[in-house]
């Protein structure tokens, strides 16, 4: 299994990380992608990568850390891509939703961003929350090699334009509430081949952990929810999510 999404490298994981990733390896997830947040945390993004086996980084500045970003970030990003051979770009997007950050710093951040992936021929993981029309137009704008909409929570007709646009989009611990009805409905009427697995670990702890710590780890339970939502086993749905990863992330 491949978790497309998960901050290995977060603080939350500085006391057991070891253990965490045997765990997921046990578990059967035998790949995750650990995408980072900000400049200053690069180097932990590579050396967790490089530590941890099946781990694979992206390198990008998240919307929630551009106010404390600085436009020679760019520059740095720019040589860590050149240097380091990422498999995306990411996590980067925008956020509508927390009070407190600049939309316009937001959206110069994200498409000097793209402008990057679009140089690397790089695909790029998507922060969007409550930011999806604006980040459709920017993709319209600036064309990249596809990717994925992480944590998708958008319309089945936004869904569909990520889609042509050559993205997949991620579902995780959100997808595994009863409550969560458009989530739920999307994960059962895509197109399969348009959808991925993701944790989001230690963030978006599914429905069983009562907002405890998420873990990579859970990812066989959360391909489960997914696999009764369509009807499906759960190895038809790892089989196919695995190949939609190595799709749309083909440094993987």
């Amino acid at each position: 299994m491949i978790d497309t999404h998960c901050h290995l490298d977060a603080a939350e994981f500085d006391g057991d990380r070891r253990e965490v990733h045997a765990a997921a390896l046990a578990a059967g997830v035998s790949t995750l992608v650990v995408p980072a947040v900000a400049v200053a945390g690069f180097a932990k993004t590579q050396q967790t990568v490089a530590q941890y086996a099946g781990c694979a980084a992206a390198y990008g500045i998240h919307p929630l850390y551009v106010m404390q970003a600085v436009p020679g970030d760019l520059a740095t990003l720019r040589q860590w891509l050149a240097a380091e051979s990422p498999v995306a770009v990411g996590e980067i997007g925008l956020d509508h939703y927390v009070s407190g950050l600049d939309p316009q710093r937001q959206e110069f951040f994200f498409v000097e961003q793209l402008k990057l992936a679009r140089d690397f021929d790089l695909p790029v993981l998507l922060h969007v929350r409550r930011a999806v029309d604006p980040i459709l137009k920017q993709l319209r704008r600036f064309r990249v090699r596809g990717g994925i909409a992480h944590a998708f929570n958008g319309s089945r007709q936004q869904a569909d334009i990520f889609i042509e646009l050559g993205f997949a989009l991620g579902f995780g611990g959100a997808m595994t509430f009863s409550g969560s009805t458009r989530i739920r409905a999307l994960a059962a009427e895509l197109p399969l081949e348009s959808i991925v697995l993701e944790t989001d670990a230690p963030d978006i702890p599914p429905a069983w952990l009562n907002g405890g710590r998420n873990e990579p780890a859970e990812l066989p339970a959360i391909a489960d929810v997914l696999a009764g939502l369509r009807g499906m086993t759960r190895a038809a749905v790892v089989a196919a999510t695995t190949a939609n990863a190595r799709r749309v992330l083909p440094g993987i």
